[in-house]
């Protein structure tokens, strides 16, 4: 088997197992993120979420505890492109690079890791974008009402007919902006730390996975930290794509991130980026299981 179709599944079945696990901390991520661009909050048909643990609350209550998983699938499938073509990617576009000598040549060795990673995780969103925005609008639903979209294929659907092919790629410019700080400091800073990791490659399966969580939450962190207004921006944008353009709040990315500074303060651009830094977790779960697949397939050997 080729370490590029090994790089590939590793990626993609380390991302669904991750994103299953970790699905009801994301959903009440992007309900709090984007609960300003919602209609039903902004009308006050739905009160807004005050915070981590009252969304988890009122999730559970209102919509049931397996809204959780709320546009779960349609992450999978979204969620298994993009990392297994991100992680194919950057491994393939990083062996393009001059090889760095991490002791001697740090700034090298760690700019070439970023750019890997950046590369990647820009190419493969191009990609899956369609998909992502879908995820976005499932997991937004607000309220024990019906549903706005009855699943992937009706959100599509519905989008097209009123905003046409483009409503589907509405953010899509923030996106790779944003994507490249944080690909490019999630694999980067991984890379680079695992680098120097003395138990890397460690017979202790316990202390050689132990080591790799621990730079892949570091990495997971910090990416997350660097990249979140982008995100912000991104979601806000997704939230109208289903409206006549007449009908948006935001005319696009410059606009968005000035009414959200001018009208709710910098601080709101971090929306939700609390419960961001708990579903971490699940980014580092993805770059361990990866390595640990990949080590026992022997890819890159």
């Amino acid at each position: 088997m080729s370490d590029f179709l090994i790089n590939f599944l590793a990626g993609g079945v380390s991302g669904a197992v991750a994103k299953t696990a970790t699905a009801p901390i994301e959903r009440v991520k992007l309900l709090i993120q984007t609960q300003d661009a919602n209609p039903k909050i902004i009308s006050g048909e739905v009160a807004r979420y005050t915070g981590i643990v009252d969304c988890f609350t009122r999730v559970a209550k209102e919509q049931g505890v397996g809204a959780f998983w709320r546009g779960n699938l349609t992450n999978i499938i979204r969620y298994f492109p993009t990392q297994a073509f991100n992680f194919a990617f950057k491994d393939s576009i990083k062996a393009m690079f001059p090889k760095a000598d991490k002791n001697t040549e740090f700034g090298k060795f760690f700019l070439i890791n970023m750019a890997a990673g950046g590369l990647a995780g820009a190419g493969s969103l191009l990609i899956v974008y369609p998909l992502d925005y879908a995820r976005t609008r499932l997991a937004s639903d607000v309220g024990g009402g019906k549903q706005q979209f009855e699943g992937l294929a009706d959100c599509i659907k519905k989008t097209v007919k009123s905003s046409g092919i483009g409503g589907l790629y509405n953010g899509v410019g923030v996106s790779v902006v944003g994507i490249i700080p944080y690909r490019g400091t999630y694999f980067g800073l991984f890379d680079t730390l695992s680098g120097y990791n003395p138990y890397q490659k460690d017979e202790n399966a316990l202390f050689r996975a132990s080591s790799k969580f621990a730079c892949a939450q570091v990495s997971a962190i910090s990416a997350g930290y660097a990249s979140y207004p982008f995100d912000t921006v991104r979601r806000r944008l997704q939230m109208q794509s289903e409206k006549p353009q007449e009908e948006w709040v935001y005319k696009g990315t410059a606009d968005c991130f000035s009414k959200i500074i001018k009208e709710e303060g910098t601080a709101a651009l971090f929306k939700g980026a609390g419960a961001n830094a708990l579903r971490t977790v699940g980014a580092a779960m993805v770059l361990v299981l990866y390595s640990e697949i990949t080590a026992a397939f022997g890819s890159g050997k």
